[in-house]
């Protein structure tokens, strides 16, 4: 059986959307090109028709494996998290001691990340390094630059 994976409602519900776009128009587009390229004619030297049934293959093995995750996933509930310390899903203000540079997060499951926004994952060298911490504890962090020492500011929700 899979590992479940924890996602926030709004990341469960992209990955539906998705399953919902690839069922419903994706397969529709490659059955539309399958007949499409056999009434071509000969399929044995046919190479449009060995295209389509490639891409089929692909996108059933992407349907298959998105349904696996779905059912899989698990909704992370967050009335059940401690707020006084760094969790998933938390909101974090840090202050990056060495430039005085403040910086928010919200941690979040790994398929979720997205730095532009913010949303930084859970396995980040960062976040692993704020994970059980509180308001006011200093950490030293080792990312790709070197070691950063951090003081947390403020958590929240």
């Amino acid at each position: 059986m899979a590992e479940a994976k924890y996602y926030t409602e709004e990341g469960l519900q992209k990955l539906r959307d998705e399953l919902d776009y690839l069922t419903q128009i994706e397969r529709r587009k490659i059955s539309e090109a399958i007949a499409e390229a056999r009434d071509k004619g000969d399929l044995s030297e046919n190479a449009e028709y060995d295209a389509a049934k490639e891409a089929q293959g692909l996108l059933e093995l992407k349907i298959s494996k998105l349904q696996d995750i779905i059912g899989n996933a698990r909704i992370i509930d967050e009335s059940k998290m401690d707020s006084s310390k760094v969790l998933i899903l938390s909101n974090v203000k840090i202050k990056n001691m060495k430039n005085g540079a403040t910086m928010d997060y919200v941690l979040v499951p790994e398929k979720e990340a997205d730095l532009r926004n913010g949303r930084l994952s859970v396995n980040s060298p960062i976040a692993k390094g704020l994970l059980g911490k509180s308001v006011g504890d200093k950490v030293e962090i080792t990312v790709p630059a070197g070691n950063i020492e951090f003081e947390i500011i403020k958590i929240s929700r």
